[in-house]
C-alpha cells in the first residue's frame, strides 16, 4: 500500500510492504515538493496491524498539519510502480 499525502510545498509519501523475510516495514518519505529537501526513514512493525495503526496515526499528524491525500493504492499498481520507484531513488541519496 502506498499512500501521499501534500500540501502546496511539502509532500509525505508511506509504503507499507513485506520484506524478503515476511517483516512488516513501513516506510516514510517526506519533503519539499521540487527539491531534494527531505528524507526517509524505515520501520520495522511487529505485524500488518501495527504498520495500518502506524498508517492511521500518521493520516491524523498529516491532516492536522494541512496536508490532503493526494494518493492511495497498491503497490503493485502501475501509479504505485511509480512511487516506489521515486523511494528507491531517495533511498540511494
Amino acid at each position: 500500500m502506498i499512500v501521499r499525502w501534500e500540501s502546496e510545498h511539502d509532500y509525505v509519501l508511506v509504503h507499507i510492504h513485506q520484506d524478503m523475510f515476511g517483516d512488516w516495514i513501513f516506510s516514510r518519505a517526506w519533503g519539499q515538493i521540487g527539491t531534494q529537501f527531505g528524507g526517509l526513514k524505515h520501520r520495522l512493525a511487529d505485524d500488518h496491524d501495527q504498520a495500518l495503526m502506524w498508517l492511521g496515526d500518521e493520516a491524523t499528524i498529516q491532516s492536522s498539519r494541512g496536508l490532503r491525500k493526494v494518493l492511495e493504492v497498491d503497490a503493485e499498481s502501475a501509479e504505485g510502480q511509480a512511487a516506489v520507484h521515486q523511494l528507491s531513488l531517495l533511498d540511494a541519496l
